[in-house]
């Protein structure tokens, strides 16, 4: 068996936590073949609509896929796209019993209208950002402090949707310590000062940029820029993802910079979701910086091919 191997069947059965903005993401799919004579904008004529779990909830659908035992703690209104969420999590084998419910917030939904072709026409967002405070977050922590006794580590998937406050990153952060288990954080920039004590931050690089005001052109500037977040957000370690251009690895010993392997570029859509879920299950698994991000970077390869929030599975990752 080669280590490649090994690692990945050391993935299944190990337990992730991930708390953060569960969202639903909804596609409207039709043909376009005239610009309405109202306005100019195209006429879409309805084919069929689906719906996949985005945001917090991608990420845990891709650990899922990949063999892991997965909790959920979130929040999402009492409306319909809430009970979708709920009703998904549940068929996937994730245990939604931290998911908290708000009847004074809808469940953050992102209804795109696309083409057949898979070409955006439109996209609207029904949400309430506003951070979780009081009564909410005092349920979201204690559910994290009743999970994270049984994870392997634990994942902050930050979109800035409100689930994220500074109360829920620090019970989060403090839940890793305690177990001394990994904690991954997916950020976004005006939560910078939250995730302090972070094992592993993993930004695209126009955050990092906005974070560290430097520009990040090159592997040189992407290092630097790297030293800098680091320094910035007091985290351990650090991977940048550069899209094409691969991604860009800091930790305590590790430095590295791995190029994109993606052939065919078919959506971007979630694919941060894929890389924190791999990275987090195989540091779960005992590998090192080095070895988690080469399979992060080769699940990211696999799922850009597809549209939409997607997973990789096993198998693509052994044959990628």
């Amino acid at each position: 068996m080669t280590a490649a191997s090994d690692l990945l069947s050391r993935l299944q059965g190990r337990t992730i936590l991930v708390v953060g903005d569960l969202m639903l993401d909804h596609f409207l799919v039709g043909a376009v073949d005239r610009i309405s004579p109202e306005a100019p904008v195209p006429v879409v004529r309805f084919d069929h609509e689906s719906f996949r779990l985005g945001g917090a909830a991608n990420v845990a659908h891709n650990a899922a896929a990949l063999g892991a035992r997965v909790y959920v703690v979130g929040t999402v209104g009492e409306d319909d796209a809430g009970g979708l969420v709920r009703a998904d999590l549940t068929k996937l084998g994730i245990d939604s019993s931290g998911v908290v419910s708000d009847s004074q917030r809808r469940t953050t939904r992102k209804l795109r209208v696309v083409t057949s072709r898979n070409q955006q026409v439109a996209r609207i967002d029904y949400e309430d950002d506003q951070e979780v405070h009081g009564g909410l977050e005092a349920a979201i922590v204690s559910r994290i402090e009743q999970l994270s006794a049984a994870a392997d580590a634990i994942v902050i998937s930050d979109y800035l949707k409100g689930t994220v406050s500074r109360g829920v990153a620090a019970g989060a952060i403090t839940a890793a310590r305690r177990r001394a288990i990994p904690l991954l954080v997916d950020p976004k920039v005006p939560h910078i000062d939250y995730y302090a004590g972070a094992t592993m931050i993993t930004p695209n690089h126009h955050e990092a940029e906005a974070v560290t005001h430097m520009r990040i052109r090159t592997s040189e500037e992407a290092i630097a820029a790297a030293r800098r977040f680091r320094e910035r957000a007091q985290c351990d370690g650090v991977l940048l993802t550069r899209g094409e251009h691969g991604m860009t690895l800091l930790g305590s010993t590790d430095e590295a910079t791995l190029p994109a392997e993606a052939r065919e570029v078919a959506d971007v859509t979630g694919a941060g979701d894929t890389v924190i879920a791999t990275m987090a299950l195989a540091l779960a698994a005992g590998a090192s910086l080095l070895d988690a991000a080469r399979l992060a970077n080769r699940a990211a390869s696999v799922v850009v091919g597809k549209f939409g929030p997607a997973t990789v599975s096993i198998g693509e990752l052994a044959n990628g």
